[in-house]
């Protein structure tokens, strides 16, 4: 079939603005329309090449995904190797690399010698090949000599693009940069493995390896990959600028994807200041890091430097302290949170990992300790990242003594002695002591004395479990009894001490009603839930009287916790607890409950959301969805009956795809409540 000029014109013209648009949004994080527009652009170019097969191009918008798995990975010899760098695990090891670069080059101190600075990802290096600005393969590092080909795969991965953009490239060019899982999409992909059952990642660079080893691209394509640039390598048929800087600033402007904290320092003091800045901020970058890589910026002094038989004298990764060691497990406990679950935690041989002495991991509950089947007197991998609990990782089963016995879950609670109970399908354990449970009590007074809660400020863990001991707590109303005498009986707590604290807790009965329903401690009613239930209901009393049917029409909440927030209200002892409360001047504003439109387009209709809406907020769409009658929840279930998607739909959207649930965007919801 004959393709008319204009069509061919049409469709290149298209290409060409979709990819500019790629570069905008996934590149400079820039986006200049919003996705209702770049999606009618995409159809448009599908519908012609649909339509005229002989248009489709290997660069074209539309070819990310190929239908068929390949049948094996392909080697690859890489023409310059990928090689691998020297660490420095300290400032003095520093000092001493740039005292080498400084002597080698024959420059004294004085001198001022830049270094090109960046985060060193912790994911997996990929080389990728443009030809006359067309991406016709990507390879893994493999062993800096060989690696295998991940073509198929790296097109999935929305950061590379398949043609470059603009003027002045090499005809050939070679790109090498990381490939990582960004930290959200790492935690929501596995959010939805543990619900469907399927096989979780140990950690983002697992994830990232695993995935760009799939023999189906498909699979690939579900995975929230992304990719930074970190260098060019083979370079043909043009020339590139004398400075590493410049060439990233290039590949940048070519629509290749850089890392936005790279920087030019100057010196070794330079090089310290950056990595100490990094280091601040680690975890709020969004992706996981193990250091810094350092690059004498000169592209001519690089030369001179050289390399030796595995690493360029050039460059080198300053690494953070290890958030991965090896410890031997001492004992296995079973802790009691607020709520009766039974938590293992593995205590451990000190050892100092990720910035601290570790003394103790978290097994999270009775399904992952079996899982990873840690025993007493086990060598085991412990990790630590940033304020995060630290966790055992693995068992290292080459070192297990012989006479070890696998754990059981204990059939009476380690604290009260009450019995411990399961409920079928559900992975936590509970001990069914409640208040009465003194574990249980502590927790339960920690949450309610919260920032988020009550913020009463003074009334740390120590003291409460002081007062729990002597039994001078027995429920949250009793906080309000407290007396500086009894307050100044206690340990550490002067005159000056208790006085703040007796304040604190008097400016304390000033509350919301979100604040209050939030510090009760109903299980599974975070704050956002207390905050949706407080707007709805408006006040307590409503809010007690709602029947399971009824408090489902509230964003959030779905029938697990309808039933938890009737279970609390049916219970005589929390009854009388809000009622001292109030007697001891607790109190809160209320206000008129929201009323739902029952004759709304979306009555009886269940949204969840996921991305970014293009002129929208999250909270103003829930709003739109609960004035035509609808309701919002946070997960994806079979009783979903519209996701609302957005840019960087997450793993919500696969789910949401599998269970066949229809998806709107933005222009697509607004048209349904306009109907």
């Amino acid at each position: 079939m004959t393709v008319p000029i204009a069509t061919v014109e049409r469709a290149e013209m298209l290409r060409k603005e979709i990819r500019y648009h790629n570069h905008l949004y996934h590149s400079l994080d820039q986006p200049e329309i919003p996705d209702i527009e770049y999606d009618r652009l995409m159809r448009e170019l599908e519908q012609l090449e649909g339509t005229f097969p002989s248009l489709i191009s290997l660069d074209s918008p539309t070819q990310r995904v190929g239908n068929a798995p390949i049948a094996g990975f392909c080697s690859v010899k890489h023409e310059l190797p990928m090689l691998s760098l020297d660490n420095a695990f300290g400032t003095g090891e520093l000092h001493e690399f740039h005292k080498r670069v400084i002597d080698r080059l024959g420059l004294d101190d004085k001198h001022i010698l830049t270094y090109a600075a960046e985060p060193k990802l912790d994911g997996v290096a990929v080389s990728l090949l443009y030809k006359d600005g067309i991406l016709v393969r990507g390879a893994t590092r493999g062993d800096g000599t060989t690696g295998e080909d991940v073509t198929h795969n790296v097109r999935t991965i929305q950061a590379i693009p398949l043609r470059l953009i603009g003027e002045g490239y090499p005809s050939q060019l070679e790109v090498r940069g990381e490939v990582f899982m960004p930290a959200d999409g790492f935690k929501e992909y596995n959010e939805t493995a543990r619900t469907m059952g399927e096989k979780m990642f140990v950690n983002p660079r697992n994830a990232a390896a695993g995935s760009l080893r799939q023999l189906d691209p498909r699979l690939t394509a579900e995975r929230p990959l992304d990719m930074y640039a970190y260098s060019a390598g083979v370079i043909d048929g043009g020339d590139l600028p004398k400075s590493h800087s410049e060439i990233i600033n290039l590949l940048r402007n070519w629509g290749i994807k850089v890392c936005p904290e790279r920087k030019v320092v100057i010196g070794v003091e330079g090089c310290l200041e950056y990595f100490e800045n990094i280091g601040r901020r680690r975890d709020t970058l969004g992706y996981e890091i193990d250091g810094v890589v350092y690059k004498v910026d000169n592209l001519d002094f690089q030369n001179k430097l050289g390399f030796i038989s595995r690493a360029p004298r050039w460059s080198i990764a300053h690494k953070f302290p290890a958030q991965e060691e090896l410890t031997k497990v001492v004992n296995v406990e079973f802790q009691v949170g607020r709520t009766g679950a039974l938590t293992p935690v593995a205590r451990l041989k000190p050892i100092f990992v990720g910035g601290v002495t570790v003394g103790s991991a978290t097994l999270h509950n009775i399904d992952e300790l079996h899982r990873k089947d840690v025993r007493v007197g086990d060598t085991v991998v412990v990790r630590r990242a940033g304020d995060v609990i630290p966790e055992v990782v693995r068992v290292i089963l080459d070192r297990r003594p012989k006479d070890t016995l696998r754990i059981q879950l204990p059939i009476e609670c380690p604290i009260c002695g009450s019995d411990i109970v399961r409920v079928k399908n559900e992975a936590i354990a509970r001990c069914i002591g409640s208040l009465a449970c003194p574990s249980q009590r502590v927790e339960a007074l920690k949450h309610f004395v919260s920032r988020r809660a009550l913020n009463i400020e003074g009334l740390g863990s120590k003291l409460i479990e002081q007062l729990v001991a002597s039994n001078g707590l027995k429920t949250a109303a009793d906080i309000f009894l407290l007396e500086k005498a009894k307050l100044r009986s206690l340990d550490r707590m002067g005159k000056k001490s208790a006085d703040n604290l007796i304040g604190s807790i008097n400016n304390s009965k000033s509350t919301t009603f979100a604040r209050l329903l939030y510090a009760l401690g109903i299980r599974e009613v975070g704050e956002a839930t207390a905050k949706s239930l407080a707007i709805h209901y408006g006040a307590l009393t409503n809010l007690q009287a709602a029947t399971k049917e009824e408090l489902q029409l509230v964003p959030d909440v779905g029938p697990i916790v309808a039933t938890h927030i009737q279970a609390y209200f049916a219970e005589e002892e929390n009854l009388l607890v809000i009622e001292r409360l109030q007697k001891y001047g607790v109190h809160w504003l209320e206000s008129d409950p929201v009323v739902t439109n029952i004759d709304g387009p979306f009555s009886g209709m269940t949204f969840a959301i996921t991305g970014k809406l293009p002129t929208l907020t999250r909270d103003e769409a829930k709003n739109i969805i609960h004035d035509a009658g609808g309701r919002v929840v946070g997960s994806i279930s079979n009783k979903t009956n519209y996701l609302l998607a957005g840019d960087k739909a997450g793993s919500k959207l696969v789910k949401a795809q599998n269970l066949d649930i229809a998806i709107l965007d933005e222009g697509k919801l607004i048209s349904l409540i306009s109907k």
